[in-house]
């Protein structure tokens, strides 16, 4: 009798130390009253030399920096010059295919760990975007295609009639889901997601969508401290300084965290 207590114990025990395993509460310098979630990101990257370098860092649980490593569900092809690739495969120093065909170096690659009903108000809570194939048209996507909760997908909207270029824009994924074909959900286990740096912004063919590799957004460091700067930065080896990001390829609308945190 006593034997469906123990086991959802045991559950409710292994999923804790999961969570513990990936975030950590950690005292702000300048308030230490307050405590900051950190968590665990991994990189890997592509030195000056050629060679490829990884680490697993240490940083805040916060939309900034969880926005840089959450775009693509493992499993998603992206499109190189070898042919379609699963991102967890990929490896600095590819070539992958724009939307426009046009082959660039990737740089970066950044993961971390989705973690259904992690206790941390700022985690973005875990919510992937499922479209069903053929859900923005013909091909849009090819099959099923799982999106994380920081890709934003080129799209044109219907409820912008005035837009430059030709009408389309970055659209958070999220903000497509119609409850029907398209819709949020949350993995019933801990899944890992992934982000690209090119040696530009870009969009990517997957699945038949174009989406976006990372960029912070222009301005981004006027919501970080010095040190809070500092640590982003380090992130990223092949970038100096902000404006080493570049320009965007399209404009794009903002991401807005659970929180209310709202990302350029």
């Amino acid at each position: 009798m006593t034997t469906p207590m123990m086991t959802s114990r045991a559950s409710s025990l292994i999923q804790s130390q999961a969570n513990r395993s990936h975030y950590n509460q950690t005292s702000l310098a300048a308030n230490p009253r307050k405590s900051l979630v950190m968590r665990k990101y991994q990189i890997s990257y592509l030195k000056p030399d050629g060679s490829i370098a990884q680490s697993e860092n240490i940083g805040p649980a916060t939309p900034a920096f969880e926005a840089a490593f959450s775009a693509f569900a493992r499993g998603t092809l992206i499109q190189t010059t070898q042919g379609p690739i699963a991102v967890e495969d990929l490896v600095p120093g590819m070539k992958i295919l724009s939307s426009t065909r046009t082959p660039s170096r990737l740089l970066w690659i950044g993961s971390m760990a989705l973690i259904p009903n992690a206790r941390n108000p700022l985690q973005n809570q875990a919510k992937l975007t499922r479209f069903m194939a053929d859900s923005l048209g013909m091909g849009r996507p090819i099959s099923d295609f799982m999106a994380g909760p920081s890709a934003r997908i080129l799209t044109r909207p219907s409820d912008m009639r005035c837009v430059e270029g030709d009408g389309r824009i970055l659209v958070p994924a999220r903000d497509l889901a119609d409850g029907m074909n398209i819709i949020e959900l949350s993995p019933p286990r801990p899944v890992t997601a992934y982000h690209l740096c090119l040696q530009r912004h870009a969009t990517v063919s997957a699945a038949g969508f174009d989406v976006e590799t990372f960029h912070p957004g222009h301005g981004f460091e006027r919501n970080m401290g010095h040190n809070m700067l500092s640590l982003f930065l380090s992130f990223f080896p092949h970038v100096k300084e902000p404006r080493d990001f570049g320009s965007l390829s399209h404009p794009r609308r903002p991401l807005i965290s659970p929180s209310g945190t709202e990302l350029p």
